[in-house]
């Protein structure tokens, strides 16, 4: 595990990502509920934001950006420990100061994992507050709390899991063979582009995945499991379906990941550098 510090400036940098990029979040959710068998509101991201725009003003770009803001902390410090602490396991019992693609896979897929714990709660959230002002009638964060309860919030938590598991062990294990590759040990560019690139791939190749989510966590949905949601979907909409909102999707994590990971790959630097020098 690393210090505060680190997780800290991981968060920041985070959160001011997530101010930059809750737009675009917006449009990919409302993007990927939309179903052929209902009314298609958008015809594609930039109709949907012009749209939202006109109907309920630039406010409503930004619902469901406070689930986000408080859930970014813990998602972060929980995905990016378990994973360092899996790494650092694996390669110290290998002898060689080495880890294997398969234990990079583990640990990332763990991270993913432990991570659901405080992603699900944020994720229906902020789903049902970004859906909220498309009927006219936004809401609160405090009311939807009230309105799912504790129980409610982990609704479709088996959906994130299919979700971030493979995200992560996507993310993680290409990210350190990328920043390798780019020497981004002292690359500026090459570390960013680590970040972004593996982000952005890990987003699109898991985009069927959080459609399967994001309909089954919206109010009065229709789908009873994820074999019935993918079924359903792959019958009266096509397998296209499965891939709606992914630019506006892989479009936020290019950026979230590839300055998120600089700033904590270089604190870390730092911070191990300090504790090393202490001793």
């Amino acid at each position: 595990m690393y210090p505060t510090h680190t997780l800290h400036s991981y968060y920041l940098s985070s959160l001011i990502l997530s101010l930059v990029s809750s737009p675009l979040d917006m449009v990919k959710t409302r993007l990927q509920n939309q179903s052929k068998a209902g009314i298609l509101r958008y015809s594609g991201p930039i109709d949907c934001f012009k749209k939202t725009v006109a109907a309920e003003g630039y406010r409503g770009l930004y619902q469901g950006l406070a689930p986000n803001l408080i859930g970014v902390a813990p998602e972060k410090a929980i995905k990016l420990s378990f994973n360092e602490a899996f790494r650092e396991s694996f390669t110290s019992r290998n002898g060689d100061g080495k880890i294997r693609l398969w234990q990079e896979i583990i640990a990332g897929g763990a991270a993913g994992f432990f991570q659901v714990a405080a992603t699900n709660p944020m994720e229906i959230v902020k789903l049902r507050m970004q859906l909220a002002g498309e009927s006219g009638k936004p809401t609160t964060l405090g009311a939807t709390v009230e309105s799912l309860g504790l129980r409610g919030m982990y609704k479709g938590t088996c959906a994130t899991w299919l979700r971030d598991v493979p995200f992560s062990f996507i993310f993680f294990p290409l990210f350190a063979n990328l920043k390798v590759a780019f020497d981004g040990e002292n690359s500026l560019l090459g570390l960013i582009a680590a970040g972004a690139i593996s982000g952005s791939t890990a987003a699109g190749s898991v985009t069927p995945c959080d459609v399967i989510k994001t309909r089954l966590q919206v109010a009065g949905s229709k789908y009873t499991s994820i074999p019935h949601a993918f079924t359903t979907i792959l019958k009266e909409e096509g397998a296209g379906a499965f891939f709606k909102g992914v630019g506006p999707r892989m479009t936020v994590q290019a950026p979230l990941f590839g300055i998120t990971m600089y700033c904590f790959d270089r604190l870390k630097q730092y911070y191990t550098s300090r504790v090393s020098g202490g001793n």
